[in-house]
C-alpha cells in the first residue's frame, strides 16, 4: 500500500468512525480544537497527521486510536 492510499484510508476510518455517531467534521474539528479545514483534509487523506492529533481525535471521539487503522 502506498503511502498515500494509506492516508487515504486512515481518513476515511475517521470519517466513518465519526459518522456512525452523528457528529458533523465541523463539531470534531471544535472538540479537537482544529479548523474545520484541517479536519477535511486529514478525512480526505491529504495530510500526514502525528500520533498527537490522532490521540486528540480518538479521545474526541470516545475510541481507541486503533480503530483508525482496521
Amino acid at each position: 500500500m502506498s503511502d498515500d492510499n494509506f492516508l487515504q484510508k486512515l481518513g476515511q476510518n475517521i470519517r466513518s468512525i465519526r459518522t456512525k455517531y452523528n457528529i458533523t467534521q465541523n463539531e470534531l474539528a471544535n472538540r479537537c480544537n482544529f479548523a474545520k479545514a484541517s479536519m477535511s483534509r486529514i478525512e480526505a487523506g491529504k495530510i500526514n497527521v502525528s500520533v498527537l492529533t490522532l490521540k486528540k481525535i480518538s479521545r474526541s471521539l470516545e475510541t481507541e486510536m486503533s480503530e483508525f487503522f482496521r
